[in-house]
């Protein structure tokens, strides 16, 4: 071992600013701790540290190479592999305990050996340092965050400035009517749809000319005032108008110039939409209370189809401003909930339908909480034991309305056929129980996929005390039959995390790992199980990790660990996605690679390595 010299600090420090947490660290204190570390050598296969050498009293950093973990016999148990810029082995130097893997040299590794004394010396000094020590998952999904922000803000910008093309701030077709239009209609319309301006098109959709409230003050009080009158004889016109090629900033001149407060929009000569002085100042940046606003107010399905396309730009918002995906998940599974809760009232009114004679349930994704965009339905009618098989089947009909409504939103019908208005997903109250006991019995593959969906059910509509004994129902009939939880952790354990035998991300043929099936699901599959087994009552996968690492008595650097690793693949799902076609093209979850930064790279290896080692303890529980 020998001591960086003076000449090579600066060199040292430079390359340790590439990497967390040094890169927002003073110089002075990288240099303080480099001049108290020593660089080490190993050659391919030496070991680094194993169990046998006892308490650990050295922390070591990466500076070249692959050093790659064993735990067990050779071949029985894979390891992870750590790469430069990371430091090794963290929860045993702080816990002064020894090692349960051994780590050896890959290649040729060049690590900085700091001792631990000196570490915590730094740490009291730093508490950028310490806070990374003690949560370097939460510090790395930080730091993914802020990278994110800097990355989107062009995009952000050239999305709502006064560069906006009007064919994005004029999506809708504005009220417009014919010339020969009576005074009194045209009023009415303006009345009813509560806005301020009505266009006047002929037959082809060329405009013709406008009226607005502000002339209405001039004809009212007008001896002549005739409301019979055609709407051409009191319109203005000609009228400014812009084509869809045009900007926000070509809008707002034309405003001004001409002291006007709206401006038709065309494209080819006919009116496609209308920009207003308040679009202008919204540009389109969603918010919570307005899109919520929005779908109250909806009283038809156009209205809550363009609802549903503003949770998705409010979702883009949110992430662009470095939102924890939890937050934005849960958020739009909220809205998600609100216009499914708003669409099956019209449903009802329309069809004669009593809301609390049945239970709308929410599964899968929808039921935990946690819906990205690329999401289709999955949902089931709950309803009392009492209802006759006449009513049963009219429901069940209804509900297949309801579910080609959600699609028409933006929510594609179920491929695998699990929705409401399906036969096998409208069923009594006992015919679930009966459902679901005969599953937790069976426990064939095709049982434990229809529990992996229904088991996170949860109600959203309608009278949801008819959910809670179904909900008990589950725990308590799990809780008598361990061998269920034994055949779920079977099956969750055929998908194991993409790392290869270094423990690098393992990719497919088009340099692509897959998200969901890859990524999120072993997380939600580990913590259904675990959450079942400990007999959590929420069905999110935050929760569940969290209420069973409390449960197990866990230290909670190991359990938010889980719940950060996790957060941080929800989130490059849900920025995948937020790319234009993205959503609905066939693999939403599909994410190249080489579309990831270094830092954002280096986390989801953490973070899947996470994923093992969740699934070794569910191995170790459950699956033995």
């Amino acid at each position: 071992m020998t001591t960086p010299s003076t000449t090579m600090l600066g060199h040292y420090r430079t390359l340790l600013q590439r990497w967390p947490p040094f890169m927002d660290m003073p110089a002075n204190e990288i240099d303080w701790l480099l001049a108290r570390a020593e660089q080490r050598y190993l050659e391919p296969g030496e070991v680094l540290l194993s169990p046998a050498q006892g308490a650990v009293h050295t922390l070591f950093l990466i500076r070249q190479g692959t050093v790659r973990s064993e735990q067990g016999p050779e071949g029985q148990t894979r390891g992870f592999a750590y790469v430069a810029g990371e430091m090794l082995p963290v929860a045993a130097a702080l816990s002064r305990r020894s090692v349960t893997s051994t780590y050896a040299a890959v290649d040729d590794v060049f690590v900085l050996a700091l001792p631990m004394a000196e570490v915590e010396a730094l740490a009291q000094r730093s508490p950028l340092f310490s806070d990374f020590l003690n949560q370097r998952v939460s510090a790395l999904l930080e730091k993914s965050r802020q990278a994110l922000r800097q990355d989107y803000s062009s995009r952000v910008l050239a999305q709502q400035t006064m560069e906006t093309p009007l064919s994005r701030l004029a999506a809708q077709t504005p009220a417009h009517c014919l010339p020969e239009t009576p005074l009194r209609q045209a009023l009415e319309t303006l009345h009813s749809r509560h806005i301020g301006s009505m266009l006047v098109v002929d037959a082809a959709g060329t405009l013709q000319g406008i009226l607005t409230r502000h002339d209405l003050l001039g004809l009212v009080l007008s001896p002549n005032f005739d409301l019979a009158t055609p709407i051409a004889e009191v319109m203005q016109s000609p009228v400014r108008s812009l084509t869809d090629q045009h900007t926000a900033q070509d809008a707002a001149l034309v405003m001004s110039e001409h002291a006007i407060r709206h401006v038709p929009v065309t494209q080819s000569g006919r009116v496609v939409g209308m920009v207003s002085e308040r679009d202008l100042f919204a540009l389109q940046r969603a918010s919570l209370q307005g899109v919520s606003a929005r779908i109250h107010r909806a009283q038809d399905l156009d209205t809550l189809v363009g609802a549903a396309a503003d949770i998705r730009e409010l979702a883009r918002s949110l992430l662009v401003q470095g939102v924890q995906a939890r937050q934005i998940t849960e958020l739009i599974s909220h809205l998600n909930d609100l216009l499914t809760r708003q669409l099956l009232t019209l449903q009802a009114q329309a069809n004669g339908v009593e809301l609390q004679r049945l239970c709308w349930l929410a599964l899968g994704s929808e039921g935990r909480a946690e819906q990205t965009i690329a999401t289709d339905q999955d949902n089931a009618l709950l309803l009392p034991d009492d209802t006759s098989d006449a009513e049963l089947e009219r429901l069940r009909t209804w509900a297949m309305g309801v579910n080609q409504a959600l699609d028409a939103c933006g929510y594609p019908l179920c491929k695998g056929g699990i929705m409401a208005g399906q036969p096998a997903c409208c069923l009594r109250a006992s015919e679930w129980r009966a459902r679901f006991s005969h599953w937790i019995d069976h426990g064939n593959p095709e049982d434990l996929l229809h529990a992996s969906i229904f088991f996170d059910f949860r109600a959203i509509a309608g009278d949801i005390s008819l959910a809670e004994p179904l909900s008990q129902h589950v725990r308590q009939r799990i809780g008598e039959t361990p061998r269920f939880l034994h055949q779920m952790a079977i099956n969750a354990l055929a998908h194991r995390s993409p790392l290869n035998w270094l423990g690098n991300v393992e990719l497919d043929d088009l340099g692509c790992v897959d998200l969901k099936l890859q990524g999120a699901a072993l997380f939600v599959d580990a913590a259904r199980i675990l959450g079942l087994a400990q007999g959590v009552a929420g069905t999110s996968t935050r929760e569940r990790l969290l209420r069973t690492g409390e449960a197990l008595g866990l230290k909670p650097q190991e359990y938010e660990s889980w719940v950060g690793a996790f957060e941080f693949v929800q989130s490059l799902r849900l920025r995948l996605q937020l790319e234009p076609d993205v959503a609905r093209s066939e693999h939403p979850n599909r994410l190249p690679l080489r579309d990831l930064s270094d830092i954002d790279r280096r986390i989801l290896a953490t973070s899947l390595r996470e994923a093992r080692r969740l699934q070794q303890r569910l191995e170790l529980d459950y699956a033995r």
